[in-house]
């Protein structure tokens, strides 16, 4: 898949594209309906089935612009590295990253569907969800744009809202089930497991004086929308599917810095991965972290919650 970061720099592509616009974080079932609409107007008429999303998360300039704390801003479900297999796996052929700033938030509506989608990105057919609502101070509707299209020459469809057991799919509905531990519901919302990639770095070696060797992975989030003790699948780094047991917090009995951390402890399995990329795919939430009077009160803990991991991933 082709990635391209723009607008500033970004020369115009060659030939049409029909294009998905959003934050498309988490890559859910109603973000998936948008690119099928996309392949299907490919189909029909031709042009590059294309994404364009934004980064940093809008949200996240939004706070600062309003001079709030990051409390504001809700915790991604993934990072941008994250999106690209799940959005190559659909059939995207382009992914636009769009640098979202102070000069694009304010930007107006009509500019920036011409000097980007139009001028940059040769947009043929455009495909947003319904209710969509772009440009400064949330002033571009769907409606706009087909004003827009109509003078330029490009068709609109607007998707409707996604529903799953009554409920509306999207980002929140997600990071709602995931921060409830429902991690089914969240797995159905998703079309697949709740699952982080990241990169295994070095940790201070506790887990392997207790007993439990981990995999430490350092998420690099403001916020993460899940947390506690959880049975977990592991792929890369010559692994694939590896059972394992996973703790996802601050590590309360052992650290007093607050940096969230995934540590990873893999079923019968030695070896080296540092450095290594992983997936690691959640499969269920067993309980909250917990603080414990002592490290031998911990490892009876972590005993019992591999225990159950083990159940719980044979049972899956």
């Amino acid at each position: 898949m082709e990635i391209l970061r723009g607008p500033a720099g970004l020369a115009p592509v060659t030939g049409a594209s029909v294009v998905a616009i959003g934050n498309f974080d988490g890559v859910h079932l109603g973000h998936q309906a948008l690119v099928a609409a996309v392949l299907e107007a490919t189909a029909q008429g031709g042009g590059t089935p294309t994404v364009l999303t934004f980064e940093p998360h809008p949200r996240e300039v939004l706070a600062r612009a309003a001079h709030r704390g990051v409390t504001e801003v809700p915790a991604r479900l993934q990072r941008l590295r994250e999106k690209v297999p799940v959005l190559a796996a659909l059939g995207v052929q382009r992914l636009v990253v769009a640098r979202f700033n102070d000069r694009l938030r304010i930007q107006a509506p009509a500019e920036f569907v011409e000097s980007f989608l139009v001028e940059l990105l040769l947009v043929r057919h455009l495909v947003v969800g319904e209710g969509f609502r772009f440009g400064h101070r949330g002033a571009g509707t769907v409606d706009t744009l087909r004003e827009v299209g109509a003078r330029c020459g490009f068709t609109v469809q607007a998707v409707p809202l996604v529903s799953l057991q009554g409920v509306a799919v999207s980002s929140t509905t997600v990071r709602e089930a995931l921060d409830a531990g429902n991690l089914p519901f969240a797995a159905q919302l998703l079309g697949r497991s709740y699952a982080v990639t990241a990169r295994v770095q070095r940790g201070k070696q506790l887990g392997r004086t207790l007993g439990y060797p981990t995999l430490n992975l350092r998420l690099h989030r403001r916020r993460v929308p899940l947390g506690g003790i959880f049975a977990v699948r592991v792929t890369g780094g010559g692994l694939e599917h590896w059972p394992g047991v996973a703790s996802l917090g601050t590590r309360p009995t052992v650290d007093v810095d607050g940096e969230v951390l995934l540590e990873v402890h893999l079923f019968d399995w030695q070896g080296d991965l540092y450095g290594a990329h992983v997936t690691v795919e959640f499969v269920a939430w067993q309980r909250p972290e917990l603080r414990f009077e002592s490290l031998e009160a911990l490892v009876l803990q972590m005993n019992e919650d591999a225990a159950e991991a083990r159940r719980r991933l044979a049972a899956a």
